[in-house]
């Protein structure tokens, strides 16, 4: 009898954030009180016009099987299920005349809404 394995889907790319986006998101701790050792959570949940949408938050820890990297001095915490849609998103900060907030470049969305919050793969 042969045995059968399941495995894990392979990551290699990790979310890449951009020197604005980091300084911004140190600033949204500064003026919100957030303890400076608390980990920026980037994640997916389903909803949004194109069937997902992109989640950020605060936490005080990692969980147990989040991946974890840092850049620009953010500490950053996926789940493994939401880095299967986000490995290789570049997560960026735009405050231009067309509005202001973090812009993921997502490159396995094949939809996206128009107001850049939701996506599909």
């Amino acid at each position: 009898m042969q045995e059968v394995t399941t495995q894990q889907p392979v990551v290699n790319e990790e979310i890449i954030l951009t020197e604005k986006a980091a300084r911004q998101i140190q600033a949204i701790k500064e003026t919100s009180a957030i303890p400076a050792g608390h980990l920026l959570r980037v994640g997916v949940k389903g909803g949004g016009c194109s069937g997902l949408s992109y989640v950020l938050g605060f936490d005080a820890a990692a969980k147990e099987n989040d991946l974890q990297f840092e850049q620009h001095g953010v500490k950053i915490i996926v789940d493994p299920k939401s880095m299967f849609f986000l490995s290789g998103t570049n997560l960026d900060y735009e405050d231009g005349l067309n509005g202001k907030g973090f812009v993921f470049t997502n490159p396995k969305a094949t939809r996206t809404c128009g107001c850049g919050s939701s996506f599909s793969a």
